[in-house]
């Protein structure tokens, strides 16, 4: 454990241990730290403290590494001060490394309230761009439907519900295979819960069913291997976590039956993710792999999405994973998945910026395009996404197209594979979205639908380009 004395920070071992863990050796840890390389060697070996100065170079170089589980609350209130003013709303830096950890020392009162006053800016803001987008797509009230009160439980709740999550790593750890063969689980069912598994050729679109009465689950031969996997570890999770699933499901505050229903499938949904892919193991391969999606399928023996999914989820406290987004697109721009752990929200009514890519990716299956975007308040983002094509198993139905698309802020670029594609350093590579035309404040956009909800606009009669009017 790192010590301190006299306010002095001596951590040597957790220094070298980094570095290590990273596969660098001196003289690159020192050049991504921009230190000379006798300098990090002192540090290393307890010759000198970290200084405030080194701790944020940490931070910036290894934002998740560095950010120690057993971190006091000193460290905790100088983590969520760094990621408060790191905000654009700030502008330039707002304090230096020096002043930043005087500040957390001297006054930790007034941190913890510059915290707070800015978690609730950030929710505010966000509660106005629902308004916003309700108002412009002409949603009246609250009058959402069952699946979006499920979706924004979701969404809320950080998208980790963390006693189901354990619960499954716990019942995986039992099973001890990786990954999960779908004999094991069928033979769990039948062991455990007297279900027996009998495969369907009917080509209705059924994919599972579950007979309660005669302790029959039924799936359909049409699916690929990695869905079946899935329906068994969705019905095993229903029965192995009842309780559980109930008095989440009971604490919810949802507003009709169908609601709470959809919530104990999305939750059972939830677990049988996390019994595919464990948290601690999954989370370990997949910074270890750079978070290269192909690699994960093979390794777990799930779908794309599944992992794309479960990579948005990786939200323990104390063991968080590289915060992502998440979302799922059909053909026409209908975002029918997401959850955001970054500050990139989605729009929840209506469609989303037409210059992201995922919308082109819908266009080209089995293909993975990256991009570099940049926000509106100037936050930078590497998305990566896939178009994806699921057989319907008859030539009666067409398939289901979609894209998925996953991403994480900048920052933490090196922890992404698919940021290796593209040019970080150069300013002019970004490209500028936003979360929708209603609530994007560019002026300048050759892809607006519409005008921004809160802005007027000129139109001029003898003039036209390629947007028929004037944002103001």
């Amino acid at each position: 454990m790192a010590r301190k004395l006299k306010h002095r920070l001596f951590a040597g071992h957790e220094l070298r241990a980094l570095r290590v863990r990273a596969g660098l050796g001196q003289s690159a840890m020192a050049t991504r730290l921009g230190l000379s390389v006798s300098y990090l060697s002192q540090l290393e070996n307890d010759d000198r403290p970290v200084t405030p100065a080194v701790t944020e170079a940490l931070a910036r170089a290894f934002p998740i590494d560095w950010n120690v589980d057993q971190a006091g609350d000193a460290e905790r209130r100088l983590m969520a001060m760094r990621e408060a003013i790191a905000d654009p709303l700030f502008g330039d830096e707002l304090f230096t490394p020096e002043v930043l950890h005087r500040a957390v020392e001297q006054q930790p009162q007034l941190a913890d309230r510059f915290v707070r006053l800015h978690s609730a800016y950030r929710r505010s803001e966000e509660k106005l761009q629902v308004v916003d987008d309700r108002i412009g797509s002409g949603v009246p009230g609250d009058d959402r439907l069952p699946w979006e009160e499920v979706r924004d439980w979701f969404h809320e709740a950080g998208n980790y519900v963390d006693s189901l999550d354990r619960a499954a790593e716990e019942l995986a750890q039992q099973l001890d295979a990786e990954p999960l063969p779908e004999a094991l689980i069928a033979f769990f069912l039948k062991d455990r819960h007297g279900v027996d598994l009998v495969t369907s050729t009917d080509d209705g679109g059924t994919m599972r069913r579950f007979d309660k009465a005669r302790g029959l689950l039924t799936v359909s031969s049409s699916l690929p291997a990695e869905t079946r996997r899935f329906m068994l570890a969705h019905q095993l999770a229903l029965l192995e976590f009842k309780w559980h699933i109930g008095v989440v499901a009971a604490g919810a505050n949802l507003r009709s039956a169908e609601a709470h229903t959809l919530l104990s499938v999305g939750l059972a949904n939830y677990a049988a993710g996390a019994l595919l892919m464990p948290y601690g193991a999954f989370r370990r391969t997949a910074r270890a792999m750079r978070h290269d999606i192909d690699r994960l399928c093979q390794r777990f023996g799930v779908s794309f999405e599944q992992a794309c999914h479960r990579l948005s989820t990786l939200q323990r406290p104390g063991q968080r994973g590289v915060p992502f987004f998440f979302c799922r697109v059909d053909m026409a721009g209908n975002i029918t998945k997401r959850h955001s752990a970054t500050r990139l929200q989605f729009a929840r009514f209506g469609g989303a910026c037409p210059l992201w890519i995922v919308h082109e990716a819908v266009a080209i299956p089995d293909r993975i395009l990256v991009q570099l975007a940049e926000m509106p308040d100037g936050v930078r983002y590497v998305s990566m996404a896939k178009g994806l094509v699921k057989p319907s198993g008859s030539f009666k139905r067409a398939p289901r197209r979609f894209a998925v698309a996953l991403g994480c802020e900048a920052e933490h670029a090196r922890e992404f594979i698919y940021a290796d594609a593209l040019d970080m350093g150069n300013a002019a590579a970004a490209t500028p979205i936003g979360i929708s035309c209603r609530l994007c404040p560019r002026e300048a956009c050759d892809q607006r639908a519409f005008p921004p909800a809160d802005r007027s606009i000129a139109v001029d009669a003898d003039v036209r380009n390629v947007v028929p009017y004037r944002v103001l």
